[in-house]
């Protein structure tokens, strides 16, 4: 398995998927902006502006708790490439001059629930392709990449509003997702599914409850979703904290989580990787508590800065996820985290602002921080248990096994 950035690149398959993930980011936001523009525009409401750009997430939740199966029963190329064509006609659609407001929620929310499946796709190829030591590395750079093409979606984004117009950069967003179909379908092989049998509601449902039944799964679940949410309410907090500097402060978060994705995926030994998430995630929440004191603006951003080090920890506890599941689960598995996190996040920053409405911006930002530290501390005997491994390849017999029983054993044979 690569071990280096360059090692990486040379993986078969690894540039064109890198290429596809990627690309649909910056579709998806060039076309986010563009829609929300076009929504305000239309409307006047920031409310609904935001449903537009945010709305999909949502959907994502409830498409996670229903179609999930999917992502390991439908074969990787086929599923990406009919996936990016789905988003490149359907944002085509809303270029649509006239079409109605209730037919644009429609399109975006079925592209919500399209694109549920999307995450599970795309890392349970991964794992595939980067299995065991390399999975780590693969994902940091899936992660950084990400962040660069968002700040370089949203900048291009609004060049391209005042430039082409809003429905100009739905259709450049469009042609993005369409640029990303056929990077999926002429770059990766074709592979079969990694599970048996058809995608179903019930499937799905199934399979999140075996994932759920494990406790050494469960407390990787609550610490991969609680307390990044948590800390998310505070960026929430960003734009009341301070309205003419709000971009500045995102972006030296941005800057933070790229540094920590960086060392955490390329220079953290297997034998720390454990051991790190928990003081990983306290860095996480612990700077923040500096916002009780109000501090001044420059201590502020490199205290932002600090923090967001702490979101690595999400690459070290989803190694460990994989390792406590097996491989024809992969992308479920990862998709039931990718979902949970959506949910906690828009939870985060619910709470964040309603206890905003009774304190200033900046102690309710040290209020989330002290809860998400709280929650580390609990859930870390839990983390720090007996490590577990699995048979690389094992059957689904235990899990059916589960499926016809009334309780779930405390760890499933499969998991042993």
């Amino acid at each position: 398995m690569p071990s280096t950035y360059r090692g990486l690149f040379r993986t078969p398959e690894f540039t064109p998927l890198f290429a596809t993930a990627s690309t649909h980011v910056a579709a998806s936001t060039v076309s986010g902006l563009a829609l929300g523009t076009l929504v305000y525009t239309a409307t006047g409401s920031p409310l609904l502006a935001a449903f537009s750009m945010f709305g999909p997430s949502l959907a994502q939740v409830v498409g996670a708790t229903a179609l999930l199966s999917a992502a390991d029963r439908l074969p990787p190329r086929a599923a990406m490439t009919s996936l990016s064509v789905t988003f490149g006609l359907g944002t085509a659609v809303l270029a649509v001059p006239g079409l109605p407001l209730w037919a644009v929620f429609a399109v975006i929310m079925f592209l919500g629930l399209a694109g549920s499946v999307g995450g599970g796709v795309r890392f349970g190829l991964l794992s595939e392709l980067l299995s065991g030591e390399g999975y780590l590395l693969g994902r940091s750079v899936l992660n950084m990449s990400v962040g660069v093409m968002q700040i370089g979606g949203f900048a291009a984004g609004g060049a391209l509003v005042a430039v082409l117009s809003p429905r100009g950069t739905l259709l450049a967003g469009a042609a993005l997702y369409l640029a990303t179909a056929l990077v999926a379908r002429f770059g990766l092989s074709r592979r079969p599914a990694r599970a048996a049998g058809r995608p179903s509601i019930t499937a799905t449902w199934r399979t999140n409850a075996w994932l759920w039944s494990s406790p050494p799964r469960r407390y990787i679940y609550l610490a991969l979703w609680v307390p990044n949410g948590l800390i998310v309410g505070c960026e929430a907090l960003f734009v009341p904290y301070s309205p003419q500097h709000a971009g500045l402060l995102f972006a030296f978060a941005g800057a933070g989580m790229l540094l920590g994705d960086t060392a955490t995926g390329r220079f953290v030994p297997p034998a720390w990787r454990r051991r790190l998430a928990a003081p990983l995630l306290l860095l996480l929440a612990a700077p923040y508590l500096v916002f009780a004191a109000h501090p001044p603006f420059g201590l502020a951003v490199a205290v932002i800065t600090l923090a967001s080090i702490g979101y690595s920890a999400s690459l070290l506890l989803q190694d460990h996820l994989m390792a406590l599941t097996p491989r024809d689960v992969h992308g479920q598995a990862l998709g039931l985290h990718s979902a949970g996190m959506v949910t906690m996040q828009g939870v985060g920053a619910t709470l964040a602002g309603t206890v905003a409405q009774y304190v200033s911006s900046a102690t309710a930002m040290a209020v989330m921080a002290a809860g998400s530290i709280t929650v580390t501390l609990l859930l870390t005997p839990g983390l720090r248990g007996k490590p577990r491994t699995i048979p690389e390849q094992p059957s689904g017999a235990d899990r059916e096994e589960y499926h016809a029983r009334t309780s779930a054993p405390e760890m499933p044979p499969s998991v042993s």
